[in-house]
């Protein structure tokens, strides 16, 4: 897997992530600062390239100067995820997504969720954007971070997660006011698509609709702005 931008590659290699090699702007020789520090203790090779060879070998020009070579990324299991809660003496927080395609929404979801304290994110194997260069440079590193399940079903993992006490709401129109619905307790927040948003099975099997108020003439957001607003309010609550 290639990954691209300084945060990206820094936070994968403060996470121990397995990267075998960097790429750096050839201008950026006395500038690497961080990246070669943590690079030369770890005895990792950086190797320096035009701005033209970077960009063709990552396939996007908004590289920063900096792109490795690294394994490909580690997804985990739902299993996991719970397991991890329970080692931090909290409470399951959970973040699903449904059809989410953007790679840089998903990115930011990434982002957002690990800067919430959000266990994990669990994703759709089909008709979804798995994870790739562009989310973790879009998530700015949080990737490195954060564990991300990727399911079959989403309805069956919504069952069995019911089945462990946790309690599973869609972000939607048309649903309770979330700042008056209590999400202290083990939670999972599904997050639809801005043209879909959550399917209609997948709805229908959640223990409710939570809805955030809206002021303007435009009664959508952004999937990455509706999870911020969505995650922080279930952090207040729970702080």
């Amino acid at each position: 897997m290639i990954i691209f931008g300084k945060n990206a590659i820094v936070e994968s290699l403060r996470a121990e992530k397995a990267i075998y090699k960097i790429f750096v702007l050839d201008k950026f020789q006395d500038k690497t600062g961080e990246v070669e520090a943590i690079a030369r203790r770890k005895n990792i090779k950086l190797q320096y390239m035009t701005r033209d060879d970077l960009t063709k070998l990552c396939g996007d020009s908004h590289h920063q100067g900096f792109v490795a070579e690294c394994a490909d990324f580690n997804y985990s299991e739902l299993d996991e995820i719970m397991d991890y809660a329970s080692s931090k003496g909290e409470q399951p927080f959970l973040v699903i997504l449904d059809g989410i395609e953007d790679p840089h929404n998903l990115g930011s979801i990434i982002r957002v969720c690990e800067c919430a304290g959000v266990h994990g994110v669990i994703i759709p194997k089909h008709n979804a954007c798995p994870i790739n260069s562009t989310v973790a440079k879009t998530s700015a590193g949080a990737l490195s971070n954060m564990r991300v399940c990727k399911v079959t079903n989403l309805t069956q993992t919504v069952q069995k997660l019911q089945e462990s006490g946790v309690w599973v709401y869609a972000v939607e129109l048309g649903g309770v006011n979330i700042y008056q619905q209590n999400l202290k307790g083990a939670l999972a927040l599904i997050i639809g698509s801005e043209g879909d948003g959550v399917g209609q099975l997948l709805k229908k099997k959640c223990d409710g609709v939570l809805t955030m108020p809206m002021k303007g003439n435009i009664n959508s957001l952004n999937a990455s702005v509706a999870c911020g607003v969505a995650v922080f309010e279930a952090v207040r609550q729970r702080s």
